[in-house]
């Protein structure tokens, strides 16, 4: 099954159901089941800005899997999507005027078992 590791507090806010965006400078063509993996990876800013949700956070496991439904190009026109859904968890991405990038669009979000793997870039398979 493919994985995405990802940062926390952000895979938490997705295996919570709070964060329906994971943001990446490149595309995939990839649609389907993606196991999300909590990386050893702390982003302390946001764990400030988010303390509000008081989430779980592991570290080096995956915690959840979601469905790729899409993958859309983080324009001015999406970026005001964003700012409608959920201007603080988006922030960061509203924001920043040289963000060049894509979104990901995750459904179905469910925790599951926690499993501890190291984490790898891009999306990559686990048995």
């Amino acid at each position: 099954m493919k994985v995405i590791s990802i940062k926390q507090p952000y895979a938490s806010l997705i295996a919570y159901g709070i964060k329906k965006y994971e943001f990446r400078t490149w595309k995939t063509n990839y649609r389907g089941e993606v196991l999300i993996h909590a990386s050893k990876s702390l982003d302390k800013k946001a764990v400030e800005e988010f303390n509000v949700y008081d989430l779980d956070m592991p570290f080096g496991f995956i915690i959840a899997k979601a469905t790729i439904s899409d993958v859309i190009l983080v324009d001015d026109e999406f970026k005001e999507v964003l700012r409608l859904e959920n201007s603080l968890i988006y922030n960061h991405i509203i924001n920043d005027k040289n963000f060049k990038g894509y979104a990901f669009k995750l459904d179905n979000v469910q925790l599951v078992q926690r499993v501890f793997v190291k984490g790898k870039l891009g999306l990559w398979n686990y048995e």
